[in-house]
């Protein structure tokens, strides 16, 4: 949970110091940060319930699901708008569509696990 607050915390940063050129830029990206926690969160919720194991991740404590854009990726990217504050915006919206695209196929593979999952058990 950390994590992400802090992911969140760093964006804000940057729409906070430059409202005018960053603020849409923020915005959207905080949206994303909301799509990719929430699809990884929410899938291992009901995995729980449902026994679903991940054995690509046997150690972690809920399942594990990965995408394009995760805890290395996002470092970087904020990196980068460190680097490159006058970039931020053209950054983010990057960012943000790569995000995106974890999201998409963090729901598409937990509903085909889910639907793989219903067609065992009938």
């Amino acid at each position: 949970m950390l994590d992400f607050v802090f992911y969140s915390a760093v964006v804000f940063g940057f729409l906070l110091a430059s409202p005018e050129q960053n603020a849409v830029a923020a915005g959207v990206l905080l949206v994303t940060f909301m799509g990719t926690g929430s699809t990884f969160l929410a899938f291992a919720s009901v995995a729980g319930k449902r026994g679903i194991e991940n054995p690509s991740y046997p150690n972690k404590s809920l399942h594990y699901m990965g995408g394009l854009t995760e805890g290395f990726e996002t470092i970087l990217a904020l990196v980068a708008f460190c680097l490159w504050p006058q970039l931020f915006a053209v950054l983010a919206y990057i960012f943000a569509a790569a995000c995106w695209i974890t999201a998409i196929t963090r729901i598409l593979a937990g509903y085909r696990t889910l639907r793989k999952g219903a067609a065992d058990n009938v």
